[in-house]
C-alpha cells in the first residue's frame, strides 16, 4: 500500500510538470501556489494512508485552480490583490471585507479576515475568506495567513 501512495504522489508531480510546460509565468506561479495550498489542505484530511492520498488530491486540485486564476491575473491584478490582502489582514476587523478592482482588466476580488489567533510558537495568524473574479467567473477560497517578523502576512494555507 505504501508503494501505491508514492505512485499517486509521483503521478501528481508528473501532472504538474506537464501542466506547467506551456504555461506563462503568471500561470506557473498560480499553479505552484495552488499546489502548495492544496497539499497543505489535503494533509489536514484523513490520517495514516488516507492522508497521503488526500495530500496528492489536494495538490492536483490546488494546482488546477491556481493555474486557472494565475493564467488570467496580470501584474496589476496581482499587485492589487497582494496590497489588499496585506492591508486587510493587518488592519481590518474580523468579518469586514476589503475589495480590489483593476479597472483595466475588470478583474476583482475581496478578502474578509476572520478569527485571529497565536500559533504554538506565538506567531499571529488570521483565517480569511477570499473571492477572485476573473472574466465574470468567481472562485472562492478560505485559508490562513501568518504575520512575519517584518510585518508582512504570508499565506500559510489556502
Amino acid at each position: 500500500m505504501k508503494t501505491f501512495g508514492f505512485l499517486l504522489v509521483g503521478a501528481a508531480a508528473l501532472s504538474l510538470t506537464a501542466c506547467m510546460e506551456s504555461a506563462g509565468p503568471k500561470q506557473q506561479i498560480g499553479t505552484l501556489l495552488g499546489a502548495a495550498g492544496g497539499a497543505v489542505a489535503g494533509a489536514q484530511i484523513g490520517d495514516g494512508k488516507g492522508r497521503l492520498a488526500a495530500t496528492a488530491a489536494g495538490t492536483l486540485l490546488g494546482a488546477f485552480v491556481g493555474s486557472k486564476v494565475g493564467k488570467w491575473l496580470d501584474d496589476v491584478d496581482m499587485a492589487l490583490l497582494r496590497q489588499t490582502q496585506q492591508k486587510a489582514l493587518e488592519t481590518a476587523p474580523s468579518g469586514t471585507s476589503s475589495a480590489w478592482k483593476n479597472p483595466d482588466s475588470g478583474n476583482s476580488g475581496e478578502i474578509m479576515p476572520q478569527r485571529t489567533y497565536q500559533d504554538a510558537s506565538g506567531i499571529y495568524c488570521r483565517e480569511f475568506q477570499q473571492t477572485i473574479t476573473v472574466g465574470g467567473n468567481t472562485e472562492s477560497a478560505h485559508g490562513t495567513a501568518c504575520r512575519q517578523p517584518d510585518g508582512t502576512w504570508k499565506i500559510a494555507s489556502g
